[in-house]
């Protein structure tokens, strides 16, 4: 397709496609989809080779946030079942955080609900973070902690993190329809706030909440504006108790069209597989790495994810290898920039710690982790999780709201991850 020849050039040359060209790419048919894949595939390994990078969740906070937003199963209002607790201790973080290091990540993702940290809350944070460094050396360490006022972020960095993680979620002109606590404009300022902090940028999308292709290419052309390092794709989880409850929008072959589509316009970014892959990729998720240089591993915030080891056993087996330690996530140009503006690591660039993870890659008790804002954040309650019925086999194409299973494990429970 000579479509898919302009955007591996382009890609290659770093160069921004047309919206017109992205569009194209989310209109294109089943019978071209290997196609698409080979095309973003080709861009990706120029910039990332066949390295992918672990990312691992330790939700500090769960529940009870005053935020309406119409995915998270902690909004105002939600009845959806998850476990609520207030804030890890220090310890008790950085014990969370060692099991994401043994099963191979390199950044831990610190979650807290609610709209935004008081000054106290930062100092807080500030000492989770420099207790996990203290007992992880190399780990780069990325906090999701909601809207921030000023000073915050830059009282973050000197505490230790690399980055933060504030998602776009979807495009300016549909923001309205999903929160209305707060605005697109509130986003857009925290991440350049981070940005202006010296923290790398790491934001991104959820699909699947009934947004058309123009909303998709909208905003992942503003998170290429903003000069995200890391841009995770989430794919809705309609959880009960929330307003999307019966969003079933997406298929495996969408999803994929989705992702090449952001690694065409961020073609040298960590593109991040997140929330609900296992849910709407289901059995292409090997597929997807071809794509994307980054996951989350194991479970995620609120529902459960495959196996941290079966995660492992996926990239092995798909031919791609574990971004291990000393490893530099950005390719140079991107790395160094940020060194040179005395930025944060980003995914391992510039700072003195970036790009170096620790652990073995081959934990079987791997903890997992969720997009940190992306499939909302949250445990469920605490008792042994129940072995899931077979569920009946699928028509071609068709949605499997089956597949959504609440998280009852992990960090705030008395059980491990992927028990």
């Amino acid at each position: 397709m000579d479509l898919l020849n302009t955007l591996v050039d382009k890609g290659l040359r770093r160069e921004l496609p047309t919206r017109e060209e992205a569009l194209a790419v989310l209109a294109t048919s089943d019978d071209e989809l290997l196609d698409v894949v080979a095309a973003a595939g080709k861009v990706r390994r120029q910039w990332f080779g066949r390295r992918v990078k672990l990312n691992y969740l330790v939700n500090l906070k769960s529940g009870l946030c005053p935020e309406d937003c119409s995915y998270c199963s902690q909004r105002l209002g939600s009845k959806a079942e998850i476990l609520k607790y207030t804030w890890l201790k220090p310890e008790e973080a950085s014990q969370a955080a060692a099991a994401g290091v043994a099963g191979g990540a390199k950044r831990v993702c610190l979650v807290a609900s609610g709209r935004g940290p008081t000054d106290r809350d930062v100092e807080r944070v500030g000492k989770t973070i420099e207790a996990i460094k203290e007992q992880n050396e190399g780990i780069e360490v990325c906090a999701c902690l909601g809207l921030l006022s000023d000073g915050q972020a830059e009282k973050l960095r000197e505490a230790g993190a690399d980055a933060y993680n504030h998602n776009l979620n979807t495009s300016e002109a549909t923001y309205g329809q999903i929160t209305k606590t707060h605005t697109y404009a509130d986003r857009v300022d925290t991440v350049e706030k981070a940005h202006a902090a010296g923290l790398s940028a790491c934001s991104g999308l959820i699909a699947g909440m009934g947004e058309t292709d123009e909303d998709l290419v909208n905003v992942v052309f503003s998170l290429r504006e903003l000069d995200a390092d890391s841009v995770p794709v989430n794919f809705l989880i309609p959880f009960e108790g929330t307003p999307l409850a019966k969003e079933w929008n997406l298929t495996p072959q969408r999803c994929l069209r989705i992702l090449a589509m952001a690694r065409f316009v961020c073609p040298d970014v960590e593109v991040r597989l997140a929330g609900g892959r296992e849910v709407h990729l289901r059995s292409l998720q090997p597929l997807a790495l071809n794509i994307v240089n980054s996951i989350f591993l194991g479970d995620y915030l609120t529902s459960e994810g495959q196996a941290g080891q079966a995660d492992l056993d996926m990239i092995a087996d798909a031919g791609f290898e574990v971004e291990g330690a000393g490893t530099t996530t950005l390719p140079a140009h991107r790395s160094d920039a940020a060194a040179a503006a005395g930025g944060g690591c980003g995914s391992g660039g510039g700072a003195s710690l970036c790009g170096s993870g620790a652990g073995s890659t081959s934990a079987a008790d791997a903890a997992g982790c969720g997009s940190a804002c992306g499939g909302c954040s949250g445990h469920a309650h605490a008792e042994a999780a129940p072995v899931a019925a077979q569920p009946a086999q699928a028509e071609p194409g068709a949605l499997r709201s089956d597949l959504v299973a609440v998280r009852r494990r992990g960090a705030g429970t008395d059980i491990a991850p992927n028990a």
